[in-house]
C-alpha cells in the first residue's frame, strides 16, 4: 500500500534483515527488562537508518515521510519500543532539516549515525497539550537560559540531542513559543526515574528537567516566536509515523493469530483451532481492520505529498484511527488465541500492551477527535 520506488523497496529489504537480526531477537528482553534496545540502534546507525531523512547535501539519504512510515510499520512488527524511539528521532531530525542555518554540523553528525535525537515538548503544566509549554526562557549575555520540567521524554537517558520547547518571556498561549537544540552534555539537564509502564517498556521514557540550562541563542530551531508553526510542520511526521507503528502492531497480532489458529490442535476432536468458524471470523475482522488502517495511512500520505485540501484532516484522523485499530485488533487476538495469548510465547501479550500507548500519547485520541470535530464544524483548532 505504500507504493515505494525500486530504490525504496531495496532499502526496506535491508531494514527487514536488520529487524530479523538485531531487533526481533531482543524484543522480549527489551520489554521484560524495560531497557533501551541498544542492539537495534547500533545496527540502524551502522546501516545509515538514522540518516534516512537527512538531505543528501549533508550526507543523508534524503528520503521522506512515505518511506519513514513503511520503515516504522516494519520495525513495529517486531518491537514497538524500538519503533517509537526511531519515530522520535525522525521528528527531532525533521526540526533540524526545517531550520538548517547554523546546524549544518549537527545534520552531518546525524547523517553519520553519531547523533540520536528526540523531542522534549510535553510539560507537566500543560500535560498532553504539547503545543503550549508553560515554561519561560530568559535571556542573558547572548545566551538563552532554560528552566523547564518536561514530561516523559522518549529516549531521555540515551538521546544525544533534544529539541526543547519553551516560551519567550512574558508571551502567552502559542505566541512566543520557541524551539531550541539542547545537547546531552549541556549543564543543567537532569533525567529522573526509570520507565516502568504498561507498554512500550523499552522506549527509555522519563521526565527531564532543565535547571538554568544555558545555551547560545544560535541553538534556536525557528525564527523568533515561531515555534508553534514549526511544531505544526512536524505534527504530520509524528501523527503519520505513530499511525504506522499502530498498523505494525496490528499486523504483528494478525500474523501471530493466524499462525496459532493454523497450528494449534484440538487433539480430542482431531482438528485445528482454525476449523472453528468463530475464531476464523475474528481473524478475518483483524485482517480487514489492519488493511483499512494501512489504507487510511496511505491516503494521508498521498494527500500530504500532493498538497490536497483535506491533508490536515487526514493527518489528524490517521493517528486516532490507527490507535483504535491497534487496540481493537490486539483485543481480538487475545480472544481468538485464549490462554496462549496471555502467556508470552506468542508475543500477543506484548502487542496488546504496546497498542494501548497511542491513544494516550499526545495528541491523545480524545484531543484528536475534538480537533476533527472542530475542523468539520469550521471552528478554529487552537
Amino acid at each position: 500500500m505504500y507504493r515505494l520506488t525500486v530504490q525504496q523497496e531495496a532499502l526496506l529489504a535491508d531494514l527487514r534483515q536488520i529487524a530479523a537480526g538485531s531487533i526481533a531477537p531482543y524484543a522480549d528482553e527489551v520489554d521484560a527488562k524495560s531497557r533501551f534496545p541498544r542492539e537495534a540502534f547500533d545496527a540502524l546507525a551502522a546501516a545509515g537508518w538514522l540518516a534516512l531523512t537527512i538531505p543528501e547535501a549533508y550526507g543523508g539519504q534524503g528520503q521522506g515521510v512515505r518511506l519513514a512510515c513503511a520503515a516504522l510499520d516494519e520495525i513495529a512488527l517486531h518491537c514497538a519500543s524500538t519503533a517509537m524511539i526511531y519515530l522520535m528521532h525522525l521528528c527531532g531530525s525533521a526540526c533540524f532539516v526545517a531550520h538548517p542555518e547554523g546546524h549544518e554540523d549537527t545534520l552531518r553528525q546525524i547523517a553519520a549515525g553519531r547523533c540520536l535525537t528526540t523531542l522534549a515538548w510535553s510539560e507537566k503544566g500543560s500535560r498532553s497539550h504539547f503545543w503550549a509549554p508553560v515554561s519561560e526562557a530568559s535571556l542573558a549575555d547572548g545566551h538563552v537560559v532554560l528552566n523547564a520540567s518536561k514530561s516523559w521524554v522518549t529516549a531521555a537517558g540515551e538521546a544525544d540531542l533534544f529539541v526543547v520547547s519553551t516560551r519567550l518571556p512574558e508571551s502567552a498561549g502559542t505566541a512566543g513559543v520557541m524551539l531550541y537544540a539542547v545537547a546531552r552534555e549541556d549543564a543543567g539537564i537532569g533525567v529522573s526515574g526509570a520507565w516502568d509502564a504498561l507498554g512500550l517498556r523499552g522506549n527509555d521514557s522519563a521526565p527531564m528537567t532543565l535547571d538554568n540550562c544555558r545555551i547560545p541563542r544560535e541553538r534556536a530551531l525557528c525564527e523568533e516566536g515561531q515555534g508553534f508553526p514549526r511544531m505544526m510542520e512536524i505534527l504530520p511526521w509524528f501523527n503519520l509515523g505513530n499511525s504506522a507503528i499502530s498498523v505494525g502492531l496490528a499486523e504483528a497480532a494478525t500474523g501471530a493469530t493466524a499462525g496459532h489458529l493454523s497450528g494449534a490442535r484440538l487433539e480430542h476432536l482431531d482438528s485445528r483451532l482454525a476449523e472453528l468458524p468463530t475464531l476464523r471470523a475474528r481473524l478475518a475482522t483483524m485482517r480487514i481492520e489492519t488493511d483499512r488502517a494501512r489504507a487510511h495511512l496511505a491516503s494521508a500520505l498521498d494527500a500530504l505529498e500532493s498538497g490536497a485540501p483535506n491533508t490536515m484532516l487526514l493527518v489528524l484522523e490517521s493517528k486516532a484511527a490507527a490507535a483504535g485499530t491497534a487496540a481493537q485488533v490486539t483485543d481480538l487476538a487475545m480472544q481468538a488465541c485464549g490462554g496462549a495469548a496471555f502467556s508470552k510465547h506468542l508475543g500477543l501479550e506484548r502487542n496488546f500492551r504496546d497498542a494501548r500507548a497511542a491513544a494516550v500519547m499526545a495528541p491523545t485520541s480524545d484531543v484528536l477527535l475534538d480537533f476533527i470535530g472542530r475542523a468539520l464544524c469550521g471552528m478554529e483548532l487552537f
